[in-house]
């Protein structure tokens, strides 16, 4: 009976240090729609890379979307949106800085501030 109470006492004490230790990991996707090519891309994912509390980053520049799990201790949502609007790009509702969308190539801006990606050339039919 000592044993059984001695046993059932250490997991007691056991059981809220392994409970306190899980953390939540959570998955978001953001609007990303100025992501347009693999320059871009790579840019983004570079960038977020350093941040704390990011697990997973997946950017679908065909579909404009940025999927990212992050740990809900280290990070937010909003944390990450800012980063990327330090990147350069819009994501959801937060615009992009301007002094990092100015330092982005041209290829990677706006068509309206000049920029975007040349169209494919059509290679000619033959007869």
């Amino acid at each position: 009976m000592i044993r059984f109470c001695l046993l059932l006492a250490c997991l007691l004490l056991v059981n809220p240090t392994i409970q306190a230790q899980v953390k939540s990991v959570q998955t978001f996707t953001l609007k990303t729609p100025e992501i347009l090519c693999e320059a871009c891309k790579g840019r983004v994912e570079t960038y977020l890379k350093r941040h704390d509390g990011l697990l997973e980053i997946n950017v679908n520049f065909r579909k404009g979307e940025t999927r990212v799990k992050f740990l809900s201790d280290r990070a937010d949502i909003e944390q990450i949106k800012t980063a990327i609007a330090n990147c350069g790009f819009d994501a959801d509702d937060v615009t992009a800085l301007p002094e990092a969308y100015q330092k982005l190539p041209r290829t990677c801006k706006k068509k309206s501030d000049g920029g975007g990606h040349p169209a494919p050339k059509i290679p000619p039919t033959l007869n």
